[in-house]
């Protein structure tokens, strides 16, 4: 957190928290969502002042209930997720790195849902791949010492579990798991709509 935003929350501690106007979309875009925008549930603008990009990354953060905020200056704001806390990308100098700019931690396992969006839980959260970048990792998947073909990726899919799919990342081999698209809160501890304070 900011040394700035640290001196404004001790000077006025007591300013009301804000809700529904920032939302983190499935791609890793922060999107400021005005009245209309959240009356009619439409994603809202995308944000792409970079000085205001980079502020907002460096004071995201959790509350203990599992509310993610970026915290400007004395004042939380909530956040809104589409899908997850983080979002992956892959960059091709710097490997995995989250949205805010962060190299992804290596994850121990990972998830994959029946729509294919691919998880990486971390010691902090969770962040799921940026789609754009799932056919980068199909020819990472493996059964056993070989490429996962697309047969073997669509009977796991349906829940064949003879086939034990794992994901060639990094360094290592890790597990892939099945895991639903719809309770992905609640697996892993996260609010997605924030509407109260811890």
């Amino acid at each position: 957190m900011d040394d700035v935003v640290r001196q404004a929350m001790a000077k006025w501690p007591n300013v009301p928290h804000c809700f529904g106007w920032l939302r983190l979309d499935a791609r890793g875009h922060w999107r400021m969502r005005d009245e209309r925008a959240q009356q009619l549930n439409l994603p809202g603008d995308k944000i792409r002042h970079l000085a205001l990009l980079d502020f907002i990354n460096r004071n995201y953060q959790c509350d203990t209930s599992g509310q993610w905020y970026f915290q400007n200056g004395p004042q939380r704001v909530y956040v809104d997720l589409e899908l997850t806390p983080y979002i992956a990308r892959l960059d091709p100098a710097a490997g995995h790195l989250l949205h805010t700019g962060t190299a992804l931690p290596t994850p121990a396992q990972i998830w994959l849902t029946p729509a294919g969006q691919l998880l990486m839980p971390f010691e902090q959260s969770v962040a799921a791949l940026d789609d754009r970048d799932m056919a980068s990792l199909l020819p990472r998947l493996q059964v056993g010492d070989s490429a996962a073909s697309d047969q073997q990726i669509m009977d796991w899919l349906e829940g064949d579990d003879c086939i034990a799919l794992q994901l060639r990342y990094s360094d290592s081999v890790l597990p892939v798991q099945r895991t639903a698209a719809t309770p992905l809160a609640e697996q892993f501890g996260f609010i997605m709509r924030p509407r109260g304070s811890d």
